[in-house]
């Protein structure tokens, strides 16, 4: 009996060169894969939880109408780290409500979601440098309405001591959570009523009422996507 072996001839240059092209564009394809998953996940999770965790509250009395032709989510070349482009209004309407009047700071605490003494400045604009209430509302302590701005993106960039993510987990906040603020010497304690978010048209979360000493906290939402407002209200605790 007689055998006959074949000696297999090696693989060509070119073919190893097509094989481990096609290797790399099954890394990049995994890699691309796994970014997306990851930008888009947590905007599915925020939407899930927030269906279950609070009302998806779209405020009908909103003090300016919503022009359809406006894209909700802002030109590509918006610059949402200025406060004055966040709500959908006329230019000289943005002007007046976020005018440049005080620039006093005081500072900030949330001890849930690990945020220490940020500061909030009074009148700035600026978001990549502090947080930032509404000049011409209520101020810590006092009757009526005081309103702070932060930024968010995706959560799993947040860090507590980056304004530009400062409130990326903003929509963790429940009930009953404490957020502490120290203004001229005097500590404020708030505690979270109520959770609930609005359209970019509706600026009647910066309304003023003179019976209660309330907190407003506001970021874009879902975290990283400028579609809506969170809008976090808390109310004076008393001792």
């Amino acid at each position: 009996m007689s055998y006959l072996y074949l000696k297999k001839s090696p693989p060509s240059p070119k073919s190893r060169f097509f094989a481990k092209k096609k290797n790399l564009a099954i890394l990049l394809m995994v890699v691309g894969l796994f970014f997306f998953l990851s930008a888009i996940f947590p905007i599915l999770k925020f939407q899930l939880q927030s269906s279950l965790s609070f009302s998806q509250m779209i405020n009908p009395l909103s003090l300016k109408s919503y022009n359809g032709s406006q894209n909700i989510l802002g030109a590509v070349t918006t610059d949402y780290t200025q406060i004055n482009n966040w709500f959908i209004a006329d230019s000289s309407d943005n002007n007046q409500l976020f005018s440049n009047d005080n620039n006093s700071t005081y500072k900030i605490s949330i001890p849930k979601l690990k945020i220490k003494d940020a500061v909030v400045t009074i009148g700035s604009m600026d978001l990549k440098k502090s947080l930032i209430q509404y000049p011409q509302t209520a101020l810590p302590g006092q009757l009526g309405n005081a309103v702070v701005f932060g930024h968010s993106v995706l959560p799993q960039f947040f860090n507590p001591k980056s304004y530009l993510t400062i409130f990326s987990t903003l929509y963790k906040l429940e009930q009953g959570d404490e957020i502490i603020i120290d203004y001229d010497s005097v500590q404020y304690k708030y505690i979270v009523d109520e959770m609930f978010e609005v359209k970019p048209t509706d600026l009647s979360v910066l309304e003023q009422r003179f019976d209660q000493k309330n907190l407003t906290l506001i970021t874009c939402s879902p975290p990283g996507t400028y579609l809506r407002r969170l809008i976090i209200k808390s109310s004076l605790a008393v001792n």
